[in-house]
């Protein structure tokens, strides 16, 4: 499996060759957020419900399938068009989000908190699975530690754990995951010979 798209929509014009590119690669399935929860107020929150609008319309002009964050319940009746429904690493643990989307029909891209054990993702993905998903990806994106020399540590061994102990799928971020452009490549390889299901990566 393979997503790759820019982590936030910013206009159609954009999302729109974006995906045409992702298309031209092979690549299944475009990732852009409409919503985006951001750590400052006063950072870009994404284009909200014109951004759902503008996905569904690059969905039907390119033919790829989409890929996009639900931040909060009060949204889903708008995601009808999306075909993967992400849950970000703030509400991992948002239990009450995971039981209503869990609900939904679609798949489930799971990504795990910044601070989360591995127990604890696998908990909530448990979750989702318990309220009626069948169709779960985890995704791993790095975890908070006190090496500075990345955004985040990537956590190669909860792939193995995981695949291990569960049914559930699970993929690599590597882009989130480190935060540098020039790790993307060797940290992608890193992961498929792990024995990773795929990769969600940031391409604009």
């Amino acid at each position: 499996m393979l997503i790759a798209g820019p982590c936030s929509l910013e206009s159609y014009e954009k999302g729109l060759r974006d995906a045409q590119e992702c298309k031209k690669m092979g690549i299944e399935f475009f990732r852009a957020g409409a919503f985006k929860p951001r750590t400052q107020p006063d950072s870009f929150q994404g284009l909200r419900e014109e951004g759902l609008e503008i996905l569904s319309r690059i969905k039907k002009e390119v033919d790829i399938k989409i890929v996009t964050e639900l931040v909060a319940a009060e949204f889903l009746p708008l995601y009808e068009d999306v075909d993967i429904i992400q849950i970000g690493s703030r509400n991992c643990q948002n239990f009450e989000l995971l039981k209503t989307v869990a609900k939904c029909g679609k798949p489930i891209l799971l990504k795990r908190g910044f601070g989360m054990t591995v127990e604890e993702f696998i908990g909530a993905a448990n979750y989702l699975k318990h309220y009626g998903a069948t169709d779960i990806i985890l995704c791993e994106r790095g975890i908070r530690t006190f090496e500075n020399s990345t955004r985040n540590t990537l956590d190669f061994g909860a792939v193995p754990i995981i695949q291990n102990s569960t049914d559930y799928k699970i993929i690599i971020d590597p882009s989130h995951g480190t935060g540098r452009r020039d790790l993307v490549i060797p940290m992608s390889k890193a992961a498929m010979a792990i024995g990773a299901d795929g990769l969600i990566i940031e391409a604009t």
